[in-house]
Formats: C-alpha cells, sequence, structure tokens
C-alpha cells in the first residue's frame, strides 16, 4: 500500500529556487503548496502526539490518495471551495478495497459534509481535530 512521494521542507524556498512567482488561489501550484501544508502539519502531529506512520497510496490503474494515515485513514486533499465528485475517485477507489476505517478530504470547502461516507471537512475543522485527538486510536 505504501509508495514514495517528495515533499519539500518549505514551498516558498522551492518556489524561489525555481524563480516562481506569486502563488495564485486556485492554480495547481497552490494546491501543491495546501498539500505541503497539510502534510507538514500532519507529520507534526505525529511527532508531538502519535507517531505511527504516514503514506501516499496510488493504484494500478492510476488512482491516487495523498494520505494513508497509520493504516486508518484516507486523506485526499483539495486546495479548491467545492469538492465535486471527480474529486473523490481516488478516495472511492480505496474504499471499495474496505481496508481502512475512516475516508476524508480536506478542502476550503466553507462547511463539513458527508458524501458516500467520505467525509470532506474544511482545513481548518480538520487540524482542530487532529489536534484536538479525534484521530488518535
Amino acid at each position: 500500500m505504501a509508495t514514495s512521494k517528495l515533499y519539500f521542507f518549505d514551498i516558498g524556498v522551492a518556489r524561489h529556487l525555481r524563480n516562481e512567482g506569486r502563488l495564485l488561489p486556485r492554480s495547481p501550484a497552490f494546491g501543491e503548496a495546501f498539500e505541503t501544508f497539510l502534510f507538514h502539519e500532519l507529520r507534526a502531529w505525529q511527532d508531538y502526539v502519535r507517531g505511527g506512520t504516514l503514506h501516499y497510496w496510488r493504484s494500478t490503474s492510476g488512482f491516487e490518495v495523498d494520505f494513508i494515515l497509520d493504516e486508518r485513514i484516507a486523506i485526499e486533499v483539495k486546495g479548491k471551495e467545492t469538492v465535486t465528485e471527480r474529486d473523490l475517485r481516488g478516495l472511492r477507489a480505496l474504499k471499495e478495497e474496505a481496508l481502512l476505517a475512516d475516508y476524508l478530504v480536506v478542502s476550503l470547502d466553507s462547511r463539513p459534509r458527508t458524501v458516500d461516507g467520505i467525509r470532506i471537512l474544511p482545513w481548518r475543522l480538520f487540524l482542530d481535530a487532529l489536534w484536538g485527538g479525534e484521530f488518535t486510536a
């Protein structure tokens, strides 16, 4: 289930080294920066609170999920205000295997909701739940 994925320690440094300009909302670079931000939050949470594992998942048919936390929770990150059906494809593919306890999308959505058993959480609510102990088994 584990696949390698590299995150630069500071997206600002990476952008500067590539001589890129401002980070604009709704751009692919914004999505990458948002995912990196949440990666660092998850790693900090693991280091300070929980320990455990953090993986990236990709199926043989090309579906992806950004993070698998402690072999229990699948987390997809979307740097957009409205998560659509298309954004749930990777989580749905992984959910079919019925290996994990929880499936989440963390996004810029303004309100939490659930679609087909997949929770969509605004990023601030996700971080409050993470640091508040909701994902500690």
